[in-house]
């Protein structure tokens, strides 16, 4: 006899079906694992006996095979304890083959018995939904998985806190009841407020214009200007997170292990890693695949200060995720993509020393301290920046101004009324089963963008002129059109028109806005 018990792969944050086999026969005893297991899987045999021994139960004397199939796939995570243990106790007939038939497992198990949690969850459970099979998880994770179904569409889950409980619930003389989801934070995020910036008006107009149309940003000025801390201001100028979006997010941070108290992630994310971050940090990778920080920051800010620090392999790698929305992660045995629609907002002096500019402060190698320092920072990457702001020191003047009577609350319900515009614009776009999902102007491209960015005829005699004087790139004049699309949202215009590209020219490349 075969025991069959269902479990999942990961591949990124996608599951695949992976029927556990177990098999008793006769020969020496033996307890071998197979199907391509790493590591983890293969310690499975002394946690799943311990587990066992704990309750009173010992292996029978024979030989053991576990097979992992599809035996081609990699398997990997100490997920595959639970499922394995569960086969065991089918081929040794102490719980029903044909009861086990019908759940999903996957769980850690503690020398003692104990269900400890495990990663995935919550992808998992989707998994096991649409398969319209129950699942079975460790009692910390029982919150995580209800989210995966209504308890009115039949969706099964059982989170028991040890392997005992589970069998006794099997048993009927014990009875699991349904986990209740963790209820969401009501509350926003504390993301600080704008008004505790003084000064920066113009950095504050630019931040606006990224919130409304999702573009990437970069920021250059010397320390202590305000760099980072309007930075941090964007998330909360950004709309809240879509039901859809909130379980997008949340399937990322279950694979990576980031989910607190099965929480679903509400608001958009906002990581700043630090720039001695590694290249399988900031776009994933590793020995184990999981996401890294451009997937982490997925619909929300990806903050880089420093950016120059950064290793240049790191920086380079970001140029086709911030292209296309998703990075794919190629290994000899996997091949894996995540997503990572991300709105890039980048920090940096403009020298080493970071006071260019200032006869006073500035070193003696300047002007080529900064010319060699902004050079490490390569012009493709530049290229898919769509604005670029030149933030100036903070004076004592602006310092000892009143705070501002507009603060994030005002900005944000511009930001809302102008990303309706585009939800609208967009909308029959977006209809068809083989369209590319557009969701903002930054999102727009091809003959979309011509149609919907086209300038009257005075804005298109000043972009030609602009596209010759600043040698425009294919991709700048697409992204500078989007960007006085973006503007034209915010003032409730119809058509881009000259005063939107001109204001759209002065955020390029440090571009001077042309009358």
């Amino acid at each position: 006899m075969v025991a069959r018990i269902s479990t999942v792969a990961f591949q990124g944050i996608d599951t695949r079906t992976i029927e556990t086999q177990v098999q008793l026969s006769g020969g020496l005893p033996a307890f071998t694992i197979v199907g391509l297991p790493d590591k983890a899987v293969g310690e499975s045999r002394e946690r799943v006996r311990s587990a066992l021994l704990a309750m009173g139960l010992s292996l029978p004397p024979k030989r053991i095979t576990v097979n992992l199939a599809p035996a081609d796939v990699a398997k990997e995570g100490s997920h595959f304890d639970l499922p394995i243990a569960l086969g065991l106790l089918v081929a040794t007939g102490v719980l029903a083959a044909e009861e086990m038939e019908e759940y999903v497992a996957l769980g850690e198990l503690g020398l003692d018995g104990t269900l400890r949690p495990v990663a995935g969850v919550l992808p998992a459970a989707i998994h096991a939904n649409a398969m319209e099979k129950g699942f079975i998880c460790p009692a910390f994770c029982g919150p995580e998985a209800v989210w995966a179904g209504d308890s009115g569409t039949g969706f099964e889950v059982l989170a028991p806190p040890t392997l005992l409980h589970l069998i006794n619930h099997f048993k009927g003389t014990q009875v699991l009841s349904r986990p209740q989801p963790t209820p969401l934070d009501e509350a926003a995020a504390d993301r600080g407020d704008l008004r505790d910036v003084k000064g920066q008006e113009s950095a504050k107009r630019v931040l606006e214009i990224a919130a409304a149309g999702g573009h990437n940003l970069l920021m250059v000025g010397p320390p202590g200007a305000g760099k980072s801390m309007l930075a941090s201001r964007l998330p909360g100028l950004l709309p809240e997170t879509e039901p859809h979006e909130m379980l997008d997010l949340s399937r990322i941070h279950s694979v990576a292990g980031m989910l607190t108290d099965g929480k679903l992630v509400r608001h958009r994310p906002f990581r700043d890693p630090h720039h001695s971050a590694s290249l399988p940090a900031l776009v994933g990778g590793g020995s184990r695949v999981r996401p890294g920080e451009i997937s982490l920051a997925h619909r929300g800010v990806l903050f880089l200060d420093e950016l120059p620090e950064f290793s240049r392999q790191a920086l380079e790698s970001l140029r086709q995720p911030l292209e296309t929305g998703q990075i794919s992660i190629a290994r000899a045995n996997a091949h894996v993509t995540f997503p990572a629609r991300v709105q890039l907002v980048a920090a940096m002096n403009p020298c080493r020393c970071g006071y260019l500019g200032d006869p006073g402060r500035a070193c003696s190698r300047a002007p080529r301290c900064g010319q060699d320092y902004q050079a490490k920072v390569s012009g493709p990457i530049l290229d898919r920046i769509d604005l670029h702001l030149e933030v100036p020191a903070v004076s004592a003047a602006d310092l000892s101004l009143p705070p501002p009577q507009e603060g994030t609350a005002e900005v944000a319900a511009r930001v809302r009324r102008a990303r309706a515009i585009q939800t609208r614009r967009y909308a029959a776009h977006n209809q068809g089963p083989t369209a590319s999902f557009v969701e903002t102007n930054a999102d727009a491209d091809g003959q979309l963008l011509g149609n919907v960015a086209t300038p009257d005829a005075s804005g298109r005699a000043l972009l030609a002129d602009a596209a010759d004087r600043f040698r425009l790139s294919a991709r700048g004049w697409h992204r500078l059109l989007r960007v006085a699309r973006t503007i034209a949202d915010l003032d409730g215009s119809e058509t881009v028109g000259r005063p939107h590209i001109a204001e759209a020219l002065a955020y390029r490349n440090n571009a001077v806005a042309v009358a």
